[in-house]
Order: structure tokens, then C-alpha cells, then sequence
């Protein structure tokens, strides 16, 4: 490129030749911009993002045939999906539906778990709202009341309700109530730990630790084995603890003990100001943490919070091992139905357990980044 000027050192400098046109920059916003700086940056990027893209469709290709083009729809039995190049088979799913829900609880006392779960999206959609009014009467119902009033609709024998007993609990029911009481029991007990394994008490610190690296260092499934056939030899003669107590019980300590890992990363990362700033302004050691630390701590460890509950939620799966049929255990008992023996028959029964899981994962996931965003207050550009 050529530039001809006029310059000396008694006259101005003067351009005489418009400089070439150059080409528009590439664009870098929306979705244009995003797709060509990080899909199709180059030879190799493009070929594999053409494979990848081509891959998912195919694959979603499939599971749309499977579960929707090729499925059966109506039918009361076997027959109905046993006919060559059937997809999914759903009547085997609505004619366990009920079962799939609430396990073998009686038929005709099913309304009273269906009031459960009412009530307690009633009571958690507002307490997750950051706009909803009223959040600390909402919490106080949720975490206090909700609790009592659960246990007595779904045990009963207490103002004219029928008593059933754990035992005949199944299904979504069970997987809710022990991924709820783990969730609920682990978060508290794992800042409990937290802060006992960063204590300078030497007794205080020395039981958190061998409490977190006892839990740490057991499966779950060897927690729920011990909870429930071995913690009996131990007990006095006499004396009997419900099952699925037990294994709420296990499932709390054991989640506890990650969650508590959790937390110590979370309070490792406040700089030392924030404790020296909160001493320099008279706050004890309470205040301190409840006021200035923990907030700060638990904002920061938000994504391993929420990856600790979805991996419990998705380790209920587990109390199927102690003859406690939850989700997916009413589902793979379901399978030695003859009425209902297809090879369709697994596949859908997987593929739906495998949807309502993905809901809930997915939700706790989006709501965890949602309220991340939203804390996100002291890194703003």
C-alpha cells in the first residue's frame, strides 16, 4: 500500500491518495461472531464441530423415534408391544404409573402423599424465589412445620389416619424423602464440620477430622449395609429402629462429610482480611462467621454445593441394595411383571427413569447457576 504525501518544514502534512478500503472486521457478537471465533476457527475446529453436530443429531434422531415416532401408546398388556419394529412401550409405564410414584403404598391412601408433594412445592417454589415476600415465615414452615406434617400424613396413626409403615413406601416417593433429608440434614452439618476441622481446639478439630475422613473413606453402599443389617446386633434387646430411618440417618452423615470439604474450600479462599476486618470491628467468633465469612465462603463454592446434592440425589438410587425400592427400584422390579415381559419393556422403563432423573438434575443445575449469577455481585465489569 502506497501513501503519497506532501511534507516539508515550512508546509503542512497533506495526504493526496485515499488509502486502499479495507475489509469490514470480523464479527465477534452474537451468535455469528460466537459460532465462528469458537466452532469454526480454523480447518480441524470446523471438522469437528461438522461431526459432533452430525453425531447429536443422529443421536437425538434416535431417541425421537424410539420414545415418540415408532412407541406404543394404548395397550393393557404385553401384546400390545411385542410387534416387530415397536419403539418404546408407555402403556407399561401408565399401568405402573401409581406404583412408580408411591411404591406399594395402599391405593386408596395415595392422596395423602399427593398432599405432600403439594404442599411442599407450595412451600419450597416461594422460599427459591428471591422476589417472594414473607421468606423467613416461608423457611420456618418448610424446614419446621413441613417435616411434622409430612411424617404424620405419610405414617399416619395420628388423627384418624391409617398407619403405613415404612416398608410399603416405593418409588418417587422414597427417592424424594431421602434426597430431600440428606439435602436438607448434610448442608448444616457439613459447615458444622467445616468449621470444627479449622478449629484451634484440639479436641474439636480432632473428632471433625476423624468424623470427615471416617464417611469419606466408606462407600455408601457399605453405610447402608451396616446401617441396616449390623446396627441391630448393637442395640439392646428389644430395641428396633426403622429401616428407612436408618438409611436416612446413613445417607445424611455420609453426604455430610463431602459437604463438609465443600465448605472448608469455600472458607480457605476468604482472604485473611475478612476475618482481621471483622475482628478490628469487635465481632466474636459467631458473628464473624455467621455475618461476614459463611457468606462469602458458601457463595464461592456454590457449583460444588449443588454438584454434591445432584450426586446424592442420583446415590438414592442406592437403597435398592437394602430391599428399600425407590425410583428406580420399583422400576427394576416392575421388569419380572410377565404381563408386561418385552424387550421394550426395559429400554422404556430405563429411558423414562432416566428423563425424570435428567429433570431433576438438570433444574437443581440451572437454579444453582441462576443464583450464582445473582451473588455474582462483586466481580461486575
Amino acid at each position: 500500500m502506497t501513501d503519497t504525501t506532501i511534507a516539508g518544514p515550512d508546509r503542512p502534512f497533506i495526504r493526496t491518495e485515499m488509502l486502499t478500503p479495507q475489509p469490514p472486521p470480523t464479527a465477534v457478537s452474537g451468535f455469528a461472531g460466537w459460532a465462528r471465533q469458537n466452532l469454526f476457527s480454523g480447518p480441524m475446529n470446523a471438522l469437528l464441530t461438522l461431526v459432533c453436530a452430525a453425531l447429536a443429531v443422529y443421536l437425538l434422531w434416535v431417541f425421537i423415534d424410539f420414545l415418540l415416532l415408532r412407541a406404543v401408546w394404548t395397550g393393557t398388556n404385553r401384546e400390545a408391544c411385542i410387534a416387530p419394529g415397536v419403539g418404546a412401550c408407555w402403556p407399561f409405564i401408565t399401568n405402573r404409573f401409581g406404583q412408580l410414584l408411591y411404591g406399594f403404598y395402599p391405593a386408596d391412601e395415595h392422596w395423602r402423599p399427593a398432599t405432600v408433594f403439594f404442599v411442599a412445592v407450595a412451600l419450597i417454589v416461594p422460599l427459591l424465589t428471591p422476589s417472594a415476600p414473607y421468606k423467613k415465615a416461608n423457611a420456618l414452615l418448610f424446614f419446621v412445620a413441613f417435616p411434622i406434617f409430612a411424617f404424620v400424613m405419610l405414617h399416619g396413626g395420628y388423627f384418624g389416619l391409617r398407619t403405613v409403615e415404612t416398608r410399603a413406601w416405593g418409588g418417587l416417593l422414597v427417592t424424594l424423602v431421602v434426597a430431600t433429608t440428606g439435602i436438607v440434614a448434610s448442608l448444616p452439618l457439613g459447615i458444622l464440620l467445616a468449621l470444627g476441622r479449622r478449629s484451634k481446639l484440639p479436641l474439636i478439630k480432632f473428632v471433625s477430622i476423624a468424623f470427615i475422613e471416617f464417611w469419606r473413606g466408606v462407600p455408601l453402599i457399605t453405610v447402608l449395609f451396616f446401617a441396616t443389617y449390623m446396627l441391630p446386633l448393637f442395640l439392646p434387646s428389644g430395641w428396633t429402629i426403622d429401616g428407612l430411618l436408618r438409611a436416612l440417618v446413613g445417607v445424611a452423615l455420609f453426604s455430610a462429610a463431602y459437604m463438609a470439604e465443600v465448605v472448608r474450600g469455600g472458607l480457605q479462599a476468604i482472604p485473611k482480611g475478612q476475618y482481621e476486618g471483622a475482628m478490628a470491628m469487635g465481632l466474636r467468633y459467631w458473628p464473624m462467621m455467621l455475618l461476614i465469612v459463611l457468606p462469602q465462603a458458601l457463595k464461592l463454592v456454590i457449583p460444588g454445593i449443588v454438584n454434591t446434592f445432584i450426586g446424592l440425589f442420583k446415590d438414592t438410587t442406592l437403597v435398592a441394595i437394602v430391599s428399600i425400592f425407590d425410583f428406580l427400584g420399583i422400576i427394576r422390579a416392575a421388569f419380572a411383571d410377565p404381563n408386561w415381559a418385552t424387550p421394550m419393556t426395559v429400554y422404556t422403563g430405563f429411558a423414562f427413569a432416566g428423563i425424570v432423573y435428567f429433570v431433576f438434575c438438570y433444574g437443581m443445575s440451572r437454579y444453582s447457576r441462576f443464583v450464582e449469577e445473582r451473588l455474582d455481585t462483586g466481580h461486575k465489569r
